[in-house]
């Protein structure tokens, strides 16, 4: 069984045998949060998409609270590892088999830099996961336009895609549409919506345009999903 919770903007809980994980833990100063870092003392793993403020969030805190492993791409495992904590790098097509369970990194049309200082630091590609847990598919997209690469994701029999809806830095509901017929999930998650006034979208008017077959799941912040 895995089980996900959504946590607000892209930031998810996901649980399963050997793994208590964070992604894109955007938690303090996001305003459709409803959990804090502490909220998970036992976490063993984080994923990281890129190198954005509200994607990287409070990885840095919660690693070391926790000694969780962190898994990114490999400039950005650098980054993290000069703040001391424990990495797995990897890189877009790179699979690899953990105890939970086997991750690949896909690609995503986006940027990466981290700010520090007021100053840009390179970080490498963004990047979706594609997690392969339980007998389960999970794949989170990241930031990302739309991309021929997700047809490749149809193969995969995805159970769950997590896609980003509200424009401006990412797909709007339309091409996060496109998306979906492209991947073909059992379920869908939009996410990367209305956390700020410039990416507000109705999750409604999504679901009302996904592909006949597929199920879409609206979830608000604490609410979670199992399969």
């Amino acid at each position: 069984m895995v089980k996900v919770t959504f946590l607000g903007h892209s930031a998810f809980y996901v649980e399963s045998e050997g793994l208590r994980g964070l992604i894109d833990p955007f938690l303090t100063g996001n305003p459709m949060a409803t959990s804090k870092p502490e909220d998970f003392p036992d976490v063993n793993f984080i994923f990281v998409t890129h190198g954005h403020g509200d994607h990287i969030g409070d990885t840095v805190s919660i690693a070391k609270n926790t000694q969780a492993t962190v898994i990114s791409n490999f400039e950005l495992s650098h980054f993290f590892q000069k703040q001391g904590l424990m990495c797995h790098p990897m890189h877009i097509g790179g699979v690899f088999k953990f105890p939970f369970g086997r991750v690949k990194l896909t690609n995503a049309l986006h940027g990466s830099d981290v700010e520090v200082e007021g100053e840009l630091v390179p970080g490498g590609n963004p990047v979706g996961f594609l997690l392969e847990l339980g007998g389960k598919k999970i794949y989170h997209a990241g930031d990302t336009g739309l991309t021929m690469d997700m047809q490749l994701l149809e193969k995969e029999k995805v159970d769950i895609a997590m896609l980003p809806i509200g424009g401006n830095f990412t797909m709007d509901i339309a091409d996060a549409v496109r998306a979906v017929g492209m991947i073909r999930p059992e379920i869908v998650i939009p996410m990367h919506y209305d956390t700020f006034e410039v990416i507000s979208a109705d999750p409604q008017a999504f679901r009302d345009q996904v592909p006949q077959g597929v199920r879409t799941e609206i979830l608000k912040a604490g609410q979670f999903l199992e399969i």
